[in-house]
């Protein structure tokens, strides 16, 4: 069965990873950057944090939404064993080479930068994402499923029909409210290794999936208001900012944060959702350029904050150096060697090694 490919689904998440290694590099130049692990620089950039603060509401929960958009195409093509077989390879092969090869790099470097003792140290890290999406396939797939082989029921229409409303769509914050409600985050942007991250991205994934479940009126709908949502969100982001807080509390964020979602996604389907070389590229690098970003980063700061430059120099510097090194990590390395591939997410070449040789046979 073929299923038509959404280059605009394609585009968000490629955005949304680019987006996260500056957030990271960001957090270099920030005064409690040691606090979360992270190497610090001696000149901070406070400046740097205000527009963080805009994208940190929706940067994480926009990838668990493309995460449950994902696997509702990967299902069409596919039943429960060959999704979990295949999901296995692609997500948790990855993690768990990830918490003891690839996270234990940047800790290394993070010792070696404050003269510590070097320890081997395997932890999840960054590739806590992974983990969270592997245990969402497994606990909703079966709803999934089951929402599947009922296309044609009661509860398809009527989500369809809420769906064709501009508030449609951003109805689903009552559901993020009420997260917000029962685990009381200290924070809406903790979301790594913590239960508040765990329930948003599972919120994040569950609607993800029944936003492409509903049909082309979700889209429609997107398209048609998404400067609604984006006016809306950054009327919100402008109160929080501000530090309103009789207006602002971590309710009102879900709000802000969905609404900047949701109009990305009009956004997306309104401008992106066409082929290009440039995606195809980038499409395939993203995955394994996030596993490996946080030790480059790490790297590029151990050889480039010792310069003392100026700090903007240093944050130019580094993100320069990051984006740099991993795609030539993945082009020439990853990309190439084919018993990497499946340990950073890349589909195997097995088969097409298998083919190719019966073929000369």
């Amino acid at each position: 069965m073929t299923t038509e490919r959404r280059y605009d689904i394609d585009w968000l998440r490629v955005i949304a990873i680019g987006l996260l290694l500056i957030y990271h590099i960001a957090i270099i130049f920030q005064p409690w950057a040691m606090f979360i692990g992270f190497i610090r620089s001696e000149d901070a950039l406070e400046g740097l944090w205000k527009p963080m603060t805009m994208l940190n509401v929706w940067r994480i929960p926009l990838l668990f939404f493309v995460s449950g958009m994902g696997l509702y195409f990967a299902m069409k093509k596919r039943n429960w064993k060959q999704l979990f077989i295949e999901r296995s390879k692609r997500i948790l092969l990855p993690f768990v080479f990830g918490i003891l090869a690839i996270t234990p790099l940047h800790f290394l470097v993070f010792q070696n930068y404050y003269n510590m003792p070097l320890s081997y140290f395997p932890h999840m890290g960054h590739l806590w994402f992974l983990g969270n999406i592997f245990v969402y396939v497994v606990v909703l797939s079966p709803v999934f499923y089951y929402l599947k082989k009922n296309g044609n029921g009661k509860f398809k229409k009527a989500i369809s029909k809420v769906m064709t409303y501009a508030l449609g769509p951003l109805s689903i914050s009552v559901f993020f409210m009420i997260e917000i409600g029962i685990v009381k985050p200290q924070l809406f942007e903790l979301y790594a290794k913590t239960w508040h991250g765990f329930f948003i991205g599972l919120l994040g994934f569950f609607f993800g999936f029944l936003f492409v479940y509903s049909g082309k009126v979700f889209w429609q709908t997107v398209s048609k208001w998404k400067w609604l949502y984006i006016g809306l969100a950054a009327i919100l982001f402008v109160i929080r900012f501000t530090g309103f807080e009789s207006l602002s509390n971590m309710y009102i964020t879900t709000i802000e944060s969905n609404s900047w979602i949701l109009g990305l996604f009009g956004i997306g389907y309104s401008y992106l959702n066409k082929p290009s070389a440039l995606l195809s590229y980038l499409s395939a690098a993203v995955y394994p350029v996030y596993i490996i970003h946080m030790f480059v980063l790490y790297a590029g700061a151990l050889l480039i904050l010792p310069l003392d430059l100026h700090p903007m120099l240093e944050f130019v510097g580094i993100t320069v150096f990051t984006f740099i090194v991993c795609f030539l990590i993945y082009e020439f390395t990853l990309k190439r060697i084919t018993i990497l591939r499946p340990l950073f997410g890349l589909k195997w070449k097995f088969k097409r090694v298998v083919q190719k040789e019966l073929k000369r046979i």
